[in-house]
Order: structure tokens, then sequence, then C-alpha cells
């Protein structure tokens, strides 16, 4: 029995080997070191909704699809899955507290459409002092849906400013479904009693994109396997230093490594050509506004036929567990990180539970959209998000990356994939989110 444990084990270890070799020879460091450049180069502009750089990260991730041999999704003449957005752009604003006008530096509107308030019952005034989370109260203020005055301390100045370059900038919505208004103000305010508001926005309805390819199941092509990573980012910040010479927030982790993995993977399953079941390779938009390319993306699939989704989000740097590992948001949630670490025996690398619960990341990423509806849909990533000072900031270049991170991250997931891949192994479906 001993002798037979040893010989079983051995050859465990050999085909873990095997694998590793394959995998190693299969994606190459040099290839995803040229893709994470392109995407994350000034030239791109960081990559903002809406922007020619958004465009031009577009044209480059088609030109790769084509090169891999990827087909577009059914229903779609081209890679692009095309659809529109209704964008609102603040025209001017206008915000007084207790009397006083509030300068036009300290408050930013994020706005469908224009607005007036004058101490109006049904606006709901917050006030984030010194020991609360900026971030937490506005998106908690997001997700209550109701009309909101933000009174935001001094001490989050910074923090306002970028918060201001991209929510400050507009709004954009699906026709017909635009949130209501949120007001941030920038001050220390004793006893807020009385406001006024106005606010005059200009709207459009512009085109957004996805990037989509697929390479069809060769056994079970109606059950789909969805690996995805957002190629949109900030753009163009303004400077929220003295001295601050670059303004260009080039996403290189959030999220050029995802898209980076997406475009390896999809060369991976290419060059294997013996997937069972049918994988999409998506390249969302509008991630960083709304997860609205995601939103879109889970319309146009059946919920159903979908069996598992690598969402990879920010994968430039060891995370808090060290190198040769990664973690996985709502790991509790179905048993797709069990089959992921079962398919990783022999090797050094190893996935973990989330370790940020409080930062509610499952719902924060573009997994969310079909986690929604019960698809066992996670995002994978090592960023240390609690201590990240280069996360939405313009320090988040190529320069500051680790690529051999990058590289073994990918490597994982394409081998801890296989069984899922293969139609072997199907994760349990999550619970339905409830509003």
């Amino acid at each position: 029995m001993k002798k037979v444990f040893i010989t079983t084990a051995a050859l465990l270890s050999l085909s873990a080997y095997s694998f590793a070799q394959d995998v190693n020879k299969l994606i190459d460091q040099s290839d995803v070191t040229r893709i994470i450049k392109t995407l994350s180069a000034d030239d791109m502009q960081g990559r903002a909704t809406f922007t020619p750089g958004i465009e031009k990260a577009a044209q480059f991730i088609e030109a790769e699809y084509k090169k891999t041999g990827l087909k577009p999704m059914e229903g779609n003449k081209g890679y692009r899955q095309n659809f529109s957005m209704v964008r609102s752009t603040p025209v001017s604003l206008k915000v007084s507290i207790n009397g006083k006008p509030v300068v036009a530096d300290s408050a930013f509107a994020s706005a469908a459409e224009s607005f007036t308030w004058a101490s109006n019952k049904d606006v709901e005034v917050v006030t984030v002092s010194p020991d609360k989370d900026f971030r937490a109260e506005y998106r908690k203020a997001y997700k209550k849906g109701t009309n909101a005055i933000l009174l935001v301390d001094p001490k989050f100045q910074a923090l306002f400013g970028r918060v201001k370059g991209f929510l400050g900038a507009g709004a954009t919505n699906f026709k017909g479904k635009a949130k209501q208004p949120i007001v941030f103000v920038l001050g220390k305010f004793d006893n807020a009693t009385t406001f006024e508001v106005n606010c005059e926005v200009d709207t459009k309805e512009l085109p957004l994109f996805n990037v989509a390819g697929i390479i069809r199941g060769k056994t079970k092509p109606d059950e789909y396997v969805v690996f995805s990573g957002h190629y949109d980012h900030l753009g163009i910040l303004k400077p929220d230093k003295p001295g601050q010479t670059d303004s260009i927030a080039n996403g290189a982790d959030d999220d050029a490594s995802g898209t980076t993995a997406v475009l390896s993977l999809a060369k991976y399953y290419k060059k294997l050509n013996n997937n069972a079941r049918t994988l999409i390779f998506v390249a969302f938009t509008a991630e960083e506004i709304g997860e609205y390319g995601s939103q879109y993306f889970a319309t146009q699939v059946n919920p159903d036929k979908v069996v598992a989704m690598f969402n990879i989000e920010m994968i430039g740097k060891a995370s808090k567990f060290g190198t040769n590992s990664a973690f996985i948001t709502g790991f509790e949630r179905s048993d797709f990180g069990t089959i992921l670490q079962k398919n990783l025996k022999g090797t050094a690398f190893k996935f973990y539970p989330d370790p940020y619960p409080d930062q509610d990341l499952f719902y924060r990423s573009d997994n969310a959209s079909l986690a929604e509806v019960g698809v066992p849909a996670h995002t994978i990533s090592t960023d240390q998000i609690d201590i990240d000072k280069l996360y939405h900031t313009v320090g988040d270049e190529f320069s500051s990356l680790d690529v051999n991170n990058i590289t073994s991250t990918i490597r994982a997931i394409a081998l801890s994939s296989r069984s899922i891949v293969s139609g072997k192994d199907t994760p349990k479906r999550v619970p339905k989110r409830e509003e």
C-alpha cells in the first residue's frame, strides 16, 4: 500500500510538472510584458470611457483577438459588442449651505439631469466626519439610490479631489435608468439646517463597446466559460499634489494587468484547441464609472448557460500572502475556488479567500453583473487594496508592476481552469443577489 501511494504521488507530481512545463511555454513572459506595456502606455491617455484613448485600446485588443484566431460572439459582426448610454456632463453648479455660498472647487455633483433643491425634505444630508470612510459613505449613498448631499470633512481633501476627477466629470446611465443625484461638498459644517442647490446638466447619447471573442466548444458548445477584465481606466486627472506634472492615470495594474491576462489566456486555449465548453474572452468597458460594460454583457448571454466566470482584476504585484498566491472574491459562495486549487495540486501556487471582506470586493468588479443572477462569477486579484497607495492615481504605471507576478498568476489561472474548461467540473451556482 505504501509503495502504491508513493508511486501515485510521484505520478501526480510528474503530471503537475508536465502541465506546468506546457503552460510556461504557451504563456510567454515577454509577450505578457509587450501587451501590458502597450495598454498602459501614455499614448493610451489612461483609457477613459468615451475618449480617443479607449478607442485606441479597443483597436489593439481587436488586433490581438484577430491574430489569435478568435471568432466574434454570435450576433456581432466583429469583436465589438456595441451599445449606447446617456452621458450627462455638468454645465454649472451652485451650492449654498446655511445661506452661505460654497466655492466652486469645493463642490461637485454626480447627476444625470438638471435639478434644483431648496431644503427639500426628500434630500438626505450626510456628514462624512473625519472618523468615517469617505469611499464607503459615497458607495452607501449610491446604493441607497436617494437624493443626497455629502458634507465631506477637509481631512479627505486629496481623496475628494480624485473622486471629483471622475465622478464630477459626468454621469453615465442606461437610457431611462438614471440614478438619483448626489452632491459632494468639502468643508466643516456644524449644523447644516438649510441648503440650496442648482445644477445644470447637458445630456448626450453616446456609443460604448465591450471587446469580445470566442473559441467554440468541441463537445459542449452551449456551455460557456467566461474570462474577463476591464480595459477602461480614469484617463487624465488633475494634479492633486504641489509640483505634480504627470496627469495620465495609466491604469497599468487597474486593469491593464487583467486585460493582459484575458489576451494571454485566449492565446493559450487557442493553441491547446481542446476546450469542451465554449470560451468567451471579453474586455469590459466602463467598469470605473459603474460596471456598465459587464451589465450590458449580462443581458446578451443566457446566465443559465454560463458555468463559470474568471474575472481578473489587478494582478500586478504580490498579494498579502506572498508570491505564488492570489485571492478569490466570494470564495465561500461556491466551490469555484476549491476546484481551482484542486487543479493546482503539485504546484507552488495557492488561491486564498478574499482577505478584505470589509471592502465588499465581490460586488465591486465586473463579476458582480453575472453573480447577481446566480453565475459562479468570481474575481481573481493580488492587490493589497488596504495599503495600495497607487490605486486610482497617476502612479499606477508599468514601472510599478512585478511582471513575474503577473505571468505566474496568469499561468496559475490557466492551469486551475482546465477541468472547468474541459467540462469535467461545474462549480455550484451562487445565491442570487436580493435587493
